[in-house]
């Protein structure tokens, strides 16, 4: 699966008094990612809620290693890393100037607009690995 990247600028809404990126912007960030590499695949989540398909984030683990800071320019990479029949995994590089500052992971569950576990949209599932 290729790999998706996105230019995030961190703004000051995003950052601690210290000027240090909050943690709770992360997956917002991840989620913009997704959202992106989505649309690289000839989809929108809008489109995907239209036919209803909902996409639920079950799982997240992050892994921060140095801090981004107010005003930086970081290089986010997203990939899917697996398929099933009704979950998506994603994982994450954040990076600014080509040094790694967080990695992360994500586990969506798809699901119908009753928010019962469906099957994934051949869309997404194409040139995945299948788990």
């Amino acid at each position: 699966m290729s790999v998706g990247r996105i230019t995030i600028r961190v703004r000051y809404t995003e950052c601690d008094p210290m000027g240090v990126a909050h943690h709770t912007a992360y997956p917002v960030w991840f989620e913009m990612g997704r959202t992106e590499l989505l649309r690289a695949k000839g989809t929108s989540y809008r489109e995907l809620e239209a036919e209803g398909v909902f996409l639920a984030v079950f799982s997240l683990d992050v892994r921060y290693r140095r801090p981004a800071r107010y005003d930086d320019s970081l290089e986010l990479e997203t990939r899917i890393t697996k398929t099933g029949v009704a979950k998506v995994c994603h994982e994450y590089r954040l990076l600014r100037d080509g040094e790694l500052l967080t990695t992360a992971s994500t586990t969506l569950a798809c699901l119908d607009a009753d928010g019962r576990p469906r099957h994934l949209p051949e869309i997404i599932t194409a040139g995945a690995d299948r788990s």
